[in-house]
């Protein structure tokens, strides 16, 4: 499992959470509410918990 901060404006971090949940060897297990950076009304940051999705699939 890795822990990852993101950082940036709301969009930004919007638009990488997508990146990541579309991702088919990456499972995002856990997405943080939205942090204000300190001294800045633009920047934010936010917390994400992924781990490596079950990507095996049996052939017939």
């Amino acid at each position: 499992m890795l822990k990852i901060r993101l950082m940036g404006t709301k969009n930004d971090i919007k638009w990488f959470e997508k990146i990541l949940q579309r991702q088919p060897k990456v499972a995002v297990t856990e997405v943080s509410e939205l942090y204000r950076n300190k001294g800045t009304n633009r920047y934010y940051r936010a917390y994400v918990e992924v781990q490596k999705a079950n990507t095996k699939q049996k052939t017939d």
